[in-house]
């Protein structure tokens, strides 16, 4: 029987890494392709980014089926779900010959039954493996999704520009298909569940106490954060585009941004096993809102590069740190579950952004706004995540822990 924090967790770890980077292509091919539809098929600005919207609102829900089945299951069952969906959906995606039949098929097989099971349920089941070094284990393979984005990006835009988006599309398809399954088949073994809290947390054994409304605070604070870090992840493409840089400079810079998100989600889980994660969340937090204030005045092409990393580094440790908080106040056997559901708020928050970024873009005529907007919803984000802290560090708390 393997144990937490084996070489065996971190053989595991290296698979779930590789299956979060390969179905992340899920969430971020139609980022590239927005202004491709959007031309083709004679939309607006928020029209068009109603099929990233619906992605996400069904990764969002698949996020909550899929965490159920990996608690009951085990979490080669959802990625094996998830391998055939993403293969039949960008594959029919690109036979689709009506907008709508390109919405439903993203929604469905792309968003609830595709990408959803390598994100939240990957992260539980990731961190029932690991105790003194969960944070880090957390971060690097929610990571992941941020190496997808920095990744396929400019891979698709390449592909795109030289064979259109629909054959792009159908082989995408095929390759999720034939790399996602065998991983997926290499994680069958199950783990010992161990209810007990990180290190950073200050205790030996067992878990934190809650404050009161934790769980749904978590949850709003989850589509708070995720409308701010909507804005430049979703629109950044169009934004250079409407800017005269042209859709490829946003391509760059969108892989920029989640690459150095990358660094960021690693350096973030090992900062979260040492202050805890809602320390982490709170300090994220606060980067995220100064990165986005520095994108309203700062419209030159290499200001843009400049600004696009450093909201890479701010924000990208602020989802991980969720998964941390939850395993250390929760039971390890609802990890999936109760994952899950607090990252699909997340999503959800993502996919709201997504759309109202685009709707004030509509009304206004430019993104100004938009990023104001992005900032406001930040700010409830920064004083739940104090709420949290002073919540858990309070005398009366304390006494009664």
């Amino acid at each position: 029987m393997h144990t937490p924090d084996s070489p065996y967790a971190w053989y595991r770890l290296g698979i779930s890494l590789a299956l979060s980077t390969i179905s992340g292509i899920g969430l971020w091919a139609y980022v590239v392709i927005l202004p491709t539809i959007q031309a083709e098929f004679g939309l607006d600005r928020a029209g068009a980014s109603l099929p990233y919207t619906v992605t996400t609102i069904g990764f969002a829900f698949g996020g909550i089926v899929m965490g159920r089945l990996s608690d009951r299951f085990g979490i080669t069952v959802p990625l094996l779900l998830a391998a055939f969906a993403l293969g039949a959906g960008f594959f029919l995606d690109g036979l689709s010959q009506s907008f709508s039949q390109f919405v439903i098929i993203q929604g469905l097989l792309i968003g609830v039954f595709g990408s959803a099971a390598a994100f939240g349920p990957l992260i539980a089941d990731v961190s029932q493996w690991f105790v003194k070094r969960r944070g880090v284990a957390v971060a690097i393979v929610a990571s992941g999704n941020y190496l997808s984005g920095a990744i396929w990006p400019p891979l698709l835009q390449s592909a795109v520009a030289s064979y259109g988006w629909r054959p792009t599309y159908m082989v995408i398809g095929v390759l999720c298909v034939v790399s996602m399954v065998p991983l997926a088949l290499l994680l069958r073994q199950r783990p010992v569940f161990s209810d007990r809290a990180s290190p950073a947390s200050g205790r030996t054994s067992g878990l934190l106490p809650k404050p009161p409304y934790l769980y749904p605070m978590l949850i709003i604070a989850g589509i708070s954060c995720c409308v701010a870090m909507s804005m430049p992840q979703v629109h950044i493409v169009a934004y250079c585009a409407d800017l005269g840089y042209g859709p490829a400079r946003g391509a760059e810079m969108l892989a920029l941004m989640l690459g150095f998100g990358v660094v960021s989600r690693v350096a973030s889980g090992w900062m979260s096993d040492r202050i805890g994660g809602a320390g982490t969340l709170i300090l994220g937090s606060v980067l995220q809102c100064l990165a986005l204030l520095f994108y309203i005045p700062f419209d030159g092409l290499a200001s843009l590069y400049i600004v696009s990393a450093f909201f890479g580094l701010a924000q990208g440790g602020i989802v991980p740190s969720y998964a941390m908080i939850i395993r250390d106040h929760f039971p390890a056997r609802e990890a999936g579950t109760r994952i899950s559901l607090v990252l699909t708020a997340t999503v959800l928050g993502m996919a709201l952004g997504g759309w109202m970024s685009g709707y004030i873009y509509d009304l206004t005529g430019s993104y100004q706004a938009a990023f104001l907007n992005g900032i406001a919803f930040n700010l409830v984000n920064m004083a739940i995540a104090a709420w949290i802290i002073m919540g858990r560090n309070s005398p009366r708390r304390e006494a009664t822990a």
